[in-house]
């Protein structure tokens, strides 16, 4: 019969991702750690051979997991069982494996580790995220689009200005993430509940000797900074801060593909829709934005995750207490998992969005006349009109037109009513230039181009060499 698979690892993640949390790179690590904090106990004069740490070097991945499930099963506790796995491959360093250690020099250690490498496939993805976009906006700088609020017609934007919003979001998630990764500490080794006591019965009694193991240690694992103060485990407190990064990159995807459904459903802009595809199984026409729609499925869950590490760090009674562990095992890697899933789906997006322009100057055709209602004033007054007269004739045409449009379904006929009234004359020379769209964006052009010049490629700069090969991977 066949096993549960998680959609996150049969449907979604990359295998970079999925490799980081998978039992042969968690063990191999536990075993990387053993023969590091052997090789710091040598160099601090305790009696580890250079046979014994060869050997354990050369079984760092040699892993004989059904033997180790065969051991969990038989002690119950799955650090001793892979002990006495690497033990068993390893006779002449089993004396000194793990010596002075508790479990969580393994368990912690080992997550930090993953959590590093992590988080920088997770940066990378974002870069790609935002070099595509950074190409997309600055291709629309000039384009005029009607702006939005309340989801009602407002002052009109371009469509690069708009992807300058999701942009600005994603580039705050990718400063986030970059402090959250050069902000790891290493958990190292601090003995059962912190106190290195162990360390300094080892090193009898020799404070500075433990203390340069720990740092030791740290160093080989490529950490520049442990805790100084740890209770059994590291304080949680930096998982709520790695979930919760992961969690706001979430929400800034969520915000960016709501707004590409909104505009799917303008049929002002599209996600790439591939030739056979098929957007519904009875409805043949549909062109449903499904990638987008699957981002914002799949942020939601990683905008949940945070509850749980929170709760986790909240109830650490004293120094530990293990009701983190099984929690920890889910929240961390469905974090990453899922972060990486959102990731490889926006790079597709963003690597084919389709404007529609078209149709985006229909839809500012109904209602630009509105908009440029005060401009008509202007002209009149400066040709020598009353203010107030002018205002009144504006603003029964305008109320005309907006029944045409509301009560009978036609387009807005403001213009040609402007253009049929001898009133206006004056001004009718002028009315198109009056009417230009591109007149209606402000400096949406320029904020773009100093945007992208200004805060995205100093950026993009830090990834250079590392996001070419993305295309590759995309999540379609």
């Amino acid at each position: 019969m066949d096993e549960y698979k998680s959609p996150l690892s049969s449907r979604y993640c990359s295998k970079e991702m999925q490799f980081l949390f998978s039992d042969q790179k968690r063990f191999s690590t536990w075993r990387t750690l053993w023969t590091h904090l052997a090789h710091a106990q040598k160099e601090l004069g305790l009696s580890v051979s250079e046979q014994q740490l060869a050997e354990m070097r050369a079984h760092v991945d040699a892993i004989d997991f059904d033997f180790a499930r065969e051991e969990e099963r038989r002690v119950r506790h799955d650090v001793m069982a892979h002990v006495h796995t690497f033990a068993r491959c390893c006779p002449l360093a089993a004396p000194i494996i793990h010596l002075g250690a508790t479990s969580c020099f393994i368990t912690d250690n080992t997550d930090l580790l993953v959590m590093r490498e992590a988080l920088e496939l997770v940066r990378v993805r974002v870069a790609g995220c935002v070099a595509q976009l950074a190409r997309f906006a600055d291709a629309h700088r000039t384009l005029p689009t009607l702006g939005f609020t309340h989801f009602q017609p407002a002052q009109m934007t371009t469509v690069g200005k708009r992807a300058c919003l999701w942009l600005q979001d994603l580039l705050m998630d990718e400063r986030t993430l970059r402090r959250v990764q050069a902000e790891l500490r290493f958990r190292g080794a601090k003995g059962t509940t912190g106190t290195q006591a162990s360390f300094l019965q080892l090193f009898d009694g020799d404070g500075k000797k433990v203390k340069r193991l720990d740092e030791l240690v740290c160093r080989l694992a490529g950490f520049e900074r442990s805790f100084l103060i740890c209770g059994q485990t590291y304080t949680r407190k930096q998982d709520v801060e790695v979930v919760n990064a992961l969690a706001a990159l979430g929400a800034s995807v969520h915000k960016m593909c709501t707004d590409l459904r909104l505009l799917a459903n303008l049929k002002e802009l599209e996600e790439p829709f591939e030739k056979d595809q098929i957007g519904s199984s009875a409805m043949a026409y549909k062109r449903n934005p499904m990638r987008s729609e699957r981002c914002c499925a799949l942020a939601r869950h990683l905008m949940a995750l945070p509850a749980n590490a929170l709760n986790t760090h909240a109830v650490q009674w004293l120094e530990r207490t293990l009701d983190d562990s099984a929690n920890r095992r889910l929240t961390l890697s469905e974090a990453f998992l899922t972060a990486d899933a959102v990731l490889l789906t926006l790079l597709n997006v963003t690597q084919g969005l389709v404007v529609y322009p078209k149709v985006i100057e229909r839809h500012i055709a109904q209602e630009l006349p509105f908009m440029a209602t005060e401009n008509i004033i202007m002209a009149m007054v400066r040709a020598g009109a009353d203010r107030q007269e002018c205002h009144e004739q504006i603003r029964v045409f305008s109320q005309e037109a907006a029944a045409e449009v509301k009560q009978h379904g036609r387009d807005n006929d403001l213009v040609e009513r402007v253009k049929g009234c001898a009133y206006f004359a004056p001004i009718l020379p002028q009315l198109d230039a009056l009417l230009d769209p591109s007149t209606f964006v402000g400096r949406a052009p320029q904020q773009v181009t100093e945007f992208l010049e200004e805060e995205v490629r100093p950026v993009l700069a830090l990834y250079k060499g590392k996001i070419e090969s993305l295309s590759s991977e995309l999540k379609v």
